[in-house]
């Protein structure tokens, strides 16, 4: 089967009957070769369609599918519409965010058969039975590469068996979420129940500029993330419209994606807070 998407991401698949983007010069030749269009993002679905147009021109079983067509999605294939090494055990979402799209897509949890790879992508995988977590778990301390837990853990579900269970196999990082300013009291009780992991190892995504939310009060919450300990990727909210951002909320969104310029800015930060607490006590003694 060819697959074709209409943007590259780290997660889109790199064989020989994956490609992105137009028909290339010298293509796979069987003319009877059926041809799946996958789409993630809405917003590419204007892109998507004119891909259907141009590989339909060489193949007569071409067809679009994809979450941005509200498709379900059925029994997970290893390397088909993810790169080798991302798994996917389970679909849907018992919660019902605002924000997100999964449940409405997917519908309730379903626990599907576990394939092996090492970067776990389910939507919710601590709503699922202990019996499948275990043995995803179980499939993860095979794999020879570092799990990774890409699809994010739900903080609202995180429990002390959970965090044993993390503790016996070799964790690259775990991706939680912090999507709203109450959020960030689930995330208190992880770094609690964590706190025998590196910062490196423990990862949330924070969305900012959802509901009303000022820059302002975007970047303090995504400081106190990671002064509890966790390092913080923030995503701004963009809804199924694609919603364009202003400049000022685009730049916080970059320093907040690279760990490298919020630690520093945040550690002058302290500095000169120091400073200034410094400063408010050599006038109080003069």
């Amino acid at each position: 089967m060819i697959r074709v998407f209409p943007r590259r991401t780290k997660w889109t698949p790199s064989d020989n009957l994956a490609f992105v983007g137009d028909p290339p010069l010298f293509r796979p030749c069987e003319q009877e070769q059926p041809v799946r269009i996958s789409v993630t993002f809405t917003w590419d679905v204007p892109e998507a369609e004119r891909l259907y147009r141009a590989w339909g021109q060489y193949y007569s079983d071409a067809e679009m599918g994809g979450p941005a067509f509200g498709d379900p999605g059925a029994e997970f294939i290893p390397g088909r519409f993810l790169e080798h090494g991302r798994v996917i055990t389970s679909r849907g979402c018992p919660s019902d965010c605002p924000w997100c799209l999964a449940w409405r897509r997917e519908g309730h949890l379903r626990e599907l058969p576990i394939t092996h790879g090492h970067d776990v992508a389910d939507n919710n995988l601590l709503a699922c039975s202990r019996e499948h977590i275990e043995a995803v778990f179980e499939m993860l301390r095979e794999e020879r590469e570092p799990a990774r837990f890409s699809g994010g853990l739900d903080a609202r579900l995180l429990s002390p068996w959970h965090v044993d269970l993390l503790k016996t196999i070799r964790l690259k990082f775990a991706w939680f979420a912090c999507d709203y300013p109450g959020a960030v009291l689930d995330l208190e009780r992880v770094a609690d129940l964590m706190s025998d992991f590196s910062i490196e190892k423990k990862r949330v995504y924070v969305l900012i500029g959802f509901n009303g939310e000022s820059e302002a009060q975007a970047e303090r919450r995504l400081e106190r993330v990671y002064f509890m300990g966790f390092l913080p990727f923030a995503m701004l909210y963009r809804g199924e419209e694609s919603r364009e951002w202003s400049q000022p909320w685009k730049l916080l969104q970059r320093k907040w994606a690279r760990p490298a310029a919020f630690r520093s800015s945040s550690l002058a930060g302290i500095a000169r807070g120091h400073l200034k607490q410094s400063q408010l006590a050599l006038e109080g003694i003069q």
